[in-house]
């Protein structure tokens, strides 16, 4: 069973994920600020990560940095949950290190299939 990490700071998006990945048959592990989510991605090696990108403290963006910049974890795919849309956020969303990224609110179908598509891949 794949174990994915969400970080997020929304609890109701964070509720949400949960439940559609658990349903999904995946293993979930939860942090709500971007300092939490690197020290349980260390501890936990989990494989994959779901990073929101407008955090409290830390953003998204630089803790996905320092994911990509850490030998331990830098193999972990990163797919960025985003309600930035805008022109320019996906090169900015890329070049941080994410390897995709998945637009809120959440449409459950095609958030499933990136997560398989993505594990697929790893």
């Amino acid at each position: 069973m794949a174990v994915i990490l969400i970080v997020e700071d929304n609890l109701s998006n964070m509720e949400l994920a949960t439940f559609l990945l658990e349903s999904a048959g995946y293993a979930v592990l939860g942090a709500t600020t971007a300092e939490a989510g690197l020290t349980l991605a260390r501890a936990q090696q989990p494989d994959l990560i779901l990073m929101d990108i407008q955090l409290p403290g830390m953003d998204g963006l630089q803790a996905t940095m320092q994911l990509k910049y850490d030998d331990a974890t830098s193999a972990i795919p990163v797919i960025a949950l985003t309600a930035l849309a805008m022109k320019g956020d996906e090169e900015r969303i890329l070049a941080a290190g994410c390897d995709s990224y998945i637009a809120k609110p959440l449409r459950y179908r095609e958030f499933l299939a990136s997560i398989a598509e993505r594990l697929a891949r790893s």
